[in-house]
């Protein structure tokens, strides 16, 4: 009888989980993941958590059932997260979930879901697999488990709520013709 390779996990970070929240989209965020497992490490829970009080749909993402909260609390845990913290996390502790995500990520063998830069350097230099939120929601439509007007819709409802893409609110098809991720956009009618 020959093993079956388990689902490939994705490992979140606070800040495409909370804008998910935020325009009401983490049902598509479940999809787009299937049958994968998602993941985010105790420190982002604790990000989560602690910005409650200003941010209450972030209930939203706490209260998701398929989202499982990994304690970093084993050695080798503690020793990923210290090695990415030197390189993320400031005095002031910000970036510590990046840093915890990175950590989680190379120690399960996922798929880190950060979209801050520095963050996607640091794992692209450990050999750690990176998505960006947009890089989600593409290979989602490459798929054709999304269309061009939802990704759009998403990608506007990021935009308005302060998300930062690399295009403006109505963009998403000309940016990704002009990425080559889609025919020209006149072509899409």
């Amino acid at each position: 009888m020959t093993a079956i390779a388990p689902p490939l996990a994705y490992v979140f970070d606070t800040g495409p989980l909370s804008h998910f929240a935020k325009a009401q989209w983490l049902g598509v965020l479940k999809a787009i993941i299937g049958n994968s497992h998602a993941l985010i490490p105790d420190v982002v829970e604790t990000e989560l958590r602690a910005g409650l009080s200003s941010h209450p749909y972030l209930q939203a993402v706490i209260d998701q059932s398929w989202i499982e909260v990994v304690p970093l609390d084993l050695p080798e845990h503690l020793a990923a997260l210290a090695k990415y913290s030197v390189r993320l996390v400031g005095a002031d502790g910000r970036n510590l979930g990046e840093a915890g995500v990175l950590a989680l990520a190379e120690i399960v063998g996922g798929i880190a879901v950060v979209d801050d830069r520095v963050a996607v350097n640091a794992a692209k230099s450990n050999n750690v697999r990176v998505r960006r939120t947009l890089g989600l929601l593409c290979d989602a439509l490459l798929t054709g488990m999304l269309t061009v007007p939802l990704v759009s819709a998403i990608a506007d409802d990021l935009l308005i709520n302060q998300y930062r893409l690399p295009f403006k609110v109505g963009g998403f098809a000309e940016w990704a013709a002009s990425e080559g991720i889609l025919p020209e956009p006149r072509d899409l009618r």
